[in-house]
């Protein structure tokens, strides 16, 4: 199997797990989380977003996340913002890396950011150049790329275009995402592989929800295509507000467990990744959606 020895695992429950929760979570317990999975030893956990508390207010104290947390070394705090005035407050907090995030359907588009595909990307490209100028990382994320709610079938090319715009802007990494998880294997290899005439692989990196369970084969196919970097959440948390029924984004752990089968390096550890997931569950008071991680929870209480 001519897969990828080493994984970037980027960690999106604390930003696009949080923010589909109903009820607040504590500024604390955020600023908790995240230190966690960072000792974990994932390389990269999205903190925050510096977005409006009046779409997404889970993340109104995302400065205060950004001022209480606790810095790895080594390790990145990419923070999702969706205009200028979000990358300015963004750098005021001292961010460091920042996400911006178009999608590969108009329909999307307009009910998500409110705005045409052409429009989003021009407010892209104004965030990218000074992001670029502060001396800012910038990670590009495209949703709906294997299905969308409102239109159906995604085409590959549609994918592309989106790609190479962001390619343009200086984004370092760009995602292709199944937002609402309908995605298969083959979706998913044409999608990279059409992608990845444009833009190299390495650069390129997989985010798939898990509603239909074909996360984890998603992902495999994924490496097959030679990408090597996949963001996956916490305990499973999260969905898409915008997508109704999408669940959760695949769980870090049932990642981790397949990866460690393969032999596939990421530096994080497991114990320490269930724990910080069973820690954010009791904050939130339900059981975690990692199958991992209660398939390890049970062996050990029998041991």
């Amino acid at each position: 199997m001519n897969l990828p020895k080493k994984v970037k695992l980027v960690e999106v429950g604390p930003r696009d797990g949080l923010q589909n929760e109903a009820v607040a979570v504590a500024t604390a317990a955020k600023i908790e989380l995240i230190n966690r999975l960072a000792d974990a030893g994932l390389p990269v956990v999205e903190a925050t977003a510096f977005v409006s508390p009046k779409w997404v207010p889970q993340m109104a104290d995302n400065a205060l996340v950004m001022a209480g947390i606790r810095r790895k070394p080594g390790v990145g705090y990419p923070v999702l913002v969706p205009n200028k005035k979000g990358l300015d407050a963004a750098i005021a907090a001292g961010a460091d890396e920042v996400v911006v995030f178009g999608a590969a359907t108009e329909s999307f588009s307009r009910r998500n950011t409110n705005c045409s595909i052409a429009e989003g990307l021009a407010r892209f490209a104004e965030v990218c150049k000074e992001a670029l100028a502060a001396g800012l990382k910038v990670r590009g994320d495209i949703s709906v790329c294997l299905g969308c709610p409102y239109e159906g079938e995604v085409e590959p090319q549609a994918v592309v275009r989106v790609a190479r715009e962001l390619d343009a802007m200086g984004c370092y990494e760009i995602t292709i995402c199944d937002t609402i998880g309908v995605g298969t294997p083959g979706k998913v290899r044409a999608a990279f592989e059409a992608a990845a005439k444009h833009i190299p692989a390495e650069r390129l990196a997989g985010h798939f929800h898990d509603t239909y369970g074909q996360a984890l084969v998603n992902m495999y196919a994924a490496l097959e295509c030679g990408v090597a970097t996949f963001d996956s959440s916490v305990a499973g948390l999260g969905g898409c507000p915008y997508a109704k029924g999408a669940t959760g984004n695949v769980a870090t752990e049932d990642v981790l467990y397949m990866l460690d089968g393969l032999g596939i390096d990421t530096g994080v550890d497991m114990a320490q990744l269930i724990a910080a997931g069973e820690y954010i569950c009791g904050v939130l008071g339900r059981p975690t959606h990692s199958k991992a991680a209660r398939a390890i929870a049970v062996k050990f209480a029998a041991a």
